[in-house]
């Protein structure tokens, strides 16, 4: 089967490297995967790029930022040139675009947003109009499928697929490399994009709870600058608490695993997420985990050494952030939510609506 992942950017996020996991998983079992985008590829992409490439996977990105009748020219030059069997869209903007297309390839739509994107009354208005041209609506969350509902009303094939990774890259003792940087016997990290709704403001002010006890803890944040202004104010609580020696504040890593493996805890005060592969990331290393407690985290609840608490009180935040750093590192195992399970769930709607005569050889 000839299978297209469309995203909106490549880049260094969650969507894009579930959609990395997915193409390599699929391009080794067989089957011809291209992968493209509206918008062209950040430098931070780079390193997921060459993985991509390394195992076969065509990348065809825009080389210049189009308007959107450019958009729509550039998607309709690789559906011509790369004849797919079957389109998957990520993200809301990447699946309106593509189905305004003249083409009668099946496409499945993926919805990754933690917020009601429906709340924009032009957005609402153009999914009632395309919704019936995507063969099947994917949630990564039940939220995502409740909200279509809600909004859209009900579409003939819906269902939730949740996002996954491979745990073996994430094991304690897996084979990914030493981090480049010296790492602190009692590091706290949290890896995320810098915007508000990712809360390292939050961190950086309970981190100062956890000092007042554990004058050893070091921070480590580390993410993309998607907002420039957000990303100083993280900047400027560091400096006015005097954390500047205590809290490192980097830009996007690629060595996540052995970031992950190297340091003692892990935060994630998001205020709301669909599903984050960040997430699952840090469940699948073994680190102790804290928490914002919103519905998505639930699940994780089950597992060992991590806990959910409200991450906007500081002291609470703080104390959590404490216990955690003499917690130990945890067995869990992520039934349900590994790469193998999700990419066999996305190549059973594939095959739904792929007829056989149109399968690839």
């Amino acid at each position: 089967m000839r299978i297209l992942q469309l995203v909106h950017a490549p880049r260094l996020s969650g969507a894009e490297v579930l959609v990395k996991g997915l193409a390599i998983h699929h391009q080794r079992g067989g089957h011809e995967v291209c992968m493209t985008s509206l918008l062209p590829q950040q430098t931070d992409f780079a390193d997921i790029r060459a993985e991509l490439q390394a195992a076969g996977v065509t990348c065809m990105f825009p080389e210049v930022r189009y308007g959107r009748v450019g958009k729509l020219l550039h998607l309709y030059r690789v559906v011509r040139r790369f004849r797919p069997d079957f389109i998957v869209a990520h993200a809301t903007l990447a699946a309106m675009y593509v189905r305004l297309l003249p083409v009668h390839t099946p496409i499945a739509w993926v919805m990754h947003s933690g917020v009601n994107d429906f709340e924009n009354g032009a957005l609402k208005r153009a999914e009632r109009l395309l919704s019936r041209r995507a063969q099947a609506i994917i949630g990564v969350s039940q939220q995502n499928i409740d909200d279509y509902l809600r909004e859209i009303g009900r579409h003939p094939s819906m269902v939730v697929i949740p996002n996954g990774v491979d745990a073996s890259q994430f094991a304690e003792y897996g084979d990914a490399p030493a981090p480049a940087l010296q790492v602190p016997a009692k590091q706290i990290v949290q890896l995320g994009r810098y915007m508000d709704c990712k809360s390292q403001l939050h961190t950086v002010r309970a981190f100062e709870r956890v000092l007042q006890t554990e004058p050893a803890a070091r921070l480590l944040l580390c993410g993309v600058v998607e907002d420039v202004g957000y990303h100083a104010a993280v900047v400027s609580l560091v400096e006015q608490l005097g954390l500047q020696d205590k809290v490192q504040v980097c830009g996007p890593r690629s060595d996540v695993a052995a970031i992950l493996r190297s340091s003692r805890v892990f935060a994630m005060p998001s205020r709301f997420e669909a599903q984050s592969i960040g997430f699952l990331e840090a469940l699948a290393s073994g680190i102790p985990v804290v928490a914002n407690r919103i519905a998505s985290f639930g699940f994780a609840t089950a597992f060992g050494s991590v806990s959910l608490v409200d991450t906007a009180d500081p002291d609470a935040y703080g104390s959590a952030l404490l216990h955690a750093l003499d917690m130990p590192r945890a067995d869990r195992q992520l039934s349900g939510y590994t790469l193998h399970d999700t990419a066999d769930r996305y190549m059973t709607i594939a095959r739904k609506f792929v007829q056989p005569l149109q399968v690839s050889a």
